[in-house]
């Protein structure tokens, strides 16, 4: 089945407007997607119909804003293949969830002198919980280097692991460059040493098909909002065994089973990393998003994305002044370059007169950047709802600012 793309962006309202002039050309998907109109439905439907906090309550309007938020954990569980929806907790983002693991995983199973893993494409988020974790344990943080092309050097990643190696926490998909990891290997490979290994799913969650039980992986993380879904929340996935044993995150709420003054008992997942009320409109909002990518077809969406990344790169690959940033053999949707002479916030801020939407800088990868000898580069980042007409007229504004520099 191929993506029947001018029906499916008619169900992304805000694609239909003017920026500077120009019909709005929106290639910032690895930052964030934007939303149906189912989405934005659901969240005007809860807050207009259904507001209520969940769990415990007795009336009717809790009782269905209850049902709903499980149900969305359920089409977490499903998208993800998890084994039970209990391995599914809700956090306010990738960012959190990885720190949830740093903060309660890490200081119980993480000792002075073990080893953490992580790699040179790692975004902030996934380099500064385990920073801190060593800070706090004396552990010791390691890195795997890329090549130039930005693929992991595998040899190197199998000498920094030992008996010593306790995790692994690495990117599936790199956001700055697109970079696909070998995770499977990694997670077999960790797994042989007795490592536990955490996946930041933030990009690869949208692109790819995710199979956890599979894939075997501990942990994975990942953002609604970079699935066509609402801002403020995200996805910790564990293995029960794991989740069962770690102490809780934050203290109150929706976490306790008892609470006397001499002792407090704590629930069962994933309540027991569920503190406070949570973000409950934007949870129920999630589903219809996810019912989206399900019925579209997570292949199907790779393959039109990744149709539209190898249309860029072949169009701009001849463009005097064009660098490309990040050319591994297996990628998601993402471009990155840079312009010879030009630095990236201008090229940005030329493509956004044409009405163009890309990201330029260091995409929170200040490590990377460092390693390629770079101070950022510009990243168009493709979606669904993208299509090859856009990719043209990106591409002959592109070849026109490197003309400004490049004769």
């Amino acid at each position: 089945m191929s993506i029947q793309v001018n029906a499916i962006r008619s169900l992304f309202p805000i694609l239909h407007q003017e920026v500077n002039g120009n019909p709005l050309i929106y290639f910032d998907n690895a930052a964030t997607t934007q939303k149906p109109q189912v989405v934005l439905d659901a969240l005007t439907q809860y807050y207009e119909k259904d507001n209520s906090n969940i769990h415990r309550g007795a009336h009717t309007l809790a009782d269905r804003a209850t049902h709903k938020y499980e149900e969305t954990r359920e089409s977490v569980r499903a998208l993800i293949g998890a084994r039970e929806s209990a391995e599914v907790i809700f956090t306010r983002g990738t960012t959190e969830s990885i720190n949830l693991v740093a903060k309660t995983f890490g200081p119980k199973f993480i000792q002075k002198g073990d080893e953490i893993l992580i790699s040179t494409l790692e975004h902030h988020s996934n380099i500064v919980p385990w920073q801190m974790l060593c800070e706090q344990t004396g552990a010791i943080l390691k890195v795997i280097p890329i090549t130039d092309s930005g693929e992991l050097v595998m040899d190197e990643f199998e000498k920094l692991l030992s008996s010593k190696t306790k995790l692994i926490s690495i990117v599936h998909a790199s956001n700055a460059l697109g970079t696909i990891n070998p995770v499977k290997k990694i997670i077999d490979a960790a797994h042989a040493v007795g490592a536990k290994v955490l996946l930041d799913g933030a990009q690869s969650a949208s692109h790819l098909e995710v199979d956890v039980q599979e894939l075997d992986c501990d942990f994975m993380a990942f953002s609604a909002h970079k699935l066509y879904g609402p801002t403020g929340l995200g996805v910790l996935y564990g293995k029960r065994e794991l989740l069962e044993e770690m102490p809780p995150f934050l203290g109150g709420g929706e976490m306790i089973r008892e609470v006397t003054f001499e002792k407090t008992t704590y629930n069962t997942i994933p309540f027991k990393f569920e503190s406070g009320t949570p973000s409950i409109a934007e949870v129920i909002a999630f589903k219809p998003a996810l019912d989206f990518i399900t019925s579209t077809g997570k292949t199907n969406i790779h393959l039109h994305e990744h149709d539209l990344l190898q249309y860029a790169a072949e169009l701009l690959q001849d463009v005097k002044g064009i660098i490309p940033v990040g050319t591994a053999a297996e990628k998601i949707a993402v471009y990155s370059f840079t312009i010879k002479g030009m630095h990236p916030f201008d090229v940005g801020q030329l493509l956004d007169a044409k009405g163009i939407a890309v990201r330029t800088g260091h995409h929170c990868t200040q490590p990377l950047m460092h390693r390629l000898g770079l101070e950022g580069t510009v990243r168009a980042s493709f979606a669904v709802y993208n299509t090859r007409a856009e990719v043209e007229v990106f591409a002959q504004a592109v070849a026109k600012i490197a003309s400004l520099k490049n004769k």
